[in-house]
């Protein structure tokens, strides 16, 4: 029987959650070592040299950068392609993953996830917020009209849904997450794109699990993530099993 992969980080960090959703969409098996944010050791930087998230593990092989894994897992398996098989809409396609890895993760996570959940909760420390109010009232209105413009008002970018795809959407459920919410009379598109993409079951079936990190202690969540993927595991989206390593980067 192939040993299926492992894939390190937390499970509320949108690049964790990208790679995953890609794997679930793709029918690959896997586990998941659920460490907890913005802790690390040197086991973890001898597998990632940067002190991010997600490693990915797959026998002898290991790497890092969502970006790197997703290309890897298209070339490596079978199931739904990725990126679309015209080069032009792969270009676009790639382009759309950078915007969001890039500009998205800059607004929607450092400059208004971190300040709001991950400052105070993590760190005991106040938000910046000139910083949360100018990404709010100049910065991410910026980019929402720029999706606008780009998005589908309908069904995905490419047909079927893929990494692109993903790849925006995920950073929407953090921004949700620390109570953004994406005005639907302003970017109708973008809204309803966002919502649809989340909730198609490879990112959907994320949440329970993406639910008990959120909601525990830092010092129960490990335990707590052990019990979750106990109780999900033989879904058809993979499984989690207990944490062995920390990380310092989302």
């Amino acid at each position: 029987m192939t040993q299926p992969l492992t894939i390190i980080g937390s499970y509320v960090s949108p690049y964790v959650r990208k790679v995953l959703a890609c794997m679930n969409l793709k029918g690959v098996s896997y586990q998941v070592d659920p460490i907890t944010p913005f802790f690390g050791n040197d086991e973890f930087q001898r597998l990632s040299p940067l002190r991010r998230i997600p490693v990915m593990i797959d026998g002898d092989l290991s790497i890092s950068d969502s970006t790197v894994i997703c290309a890897y897992l298209d070339e490596a398996y079978g199931g739904s392609p990725l990126l679309p098989a015209d080069p032009k809409d792969r270009a676009r396609a790639r382009w759309l993953e950078e915007y969001a890895d890039t500009r998205l993760g800059d607004l929607l996570i450092w400059s208004f996830f971190y300040q709001r959940v991950v400052k105070p909760l993590v760190w005991g420390e106040p938000a910046d917020e000139l910083r949360v109010q100018k990404a709010v009232d100049e910065e991410i209105p910026a980019a929402l009209d720029y999706l606008e413009s780009q998005l589908p008002a309908e069904g995905f970018l490419f047909g079927e849904i893929g990494l692109a795809d993903i790849a925006i959407a995920s950073f929407f459920r953090n921004a949700h997450y620390a109570a953004y919410n994406i005005d639907a009379s302003r970017w109708p598109r973008t809204a309803t794109f966002v919502e649809r993409t989340l909730g198609h079951p490879c990112l959907a079936s994320l949440l329970p699990l993406e639910d008990v990190q959120r909601n525990a202690s830092i010092k129960g969540r490990r335990q707590a993530l052990i019990d979750a993927g106990a109780r999900l595991t033989e879904t058809s989206y993979g499984t989690s099993e207990g944490p062995r390593r920390g990380m310092m980067q989302l």
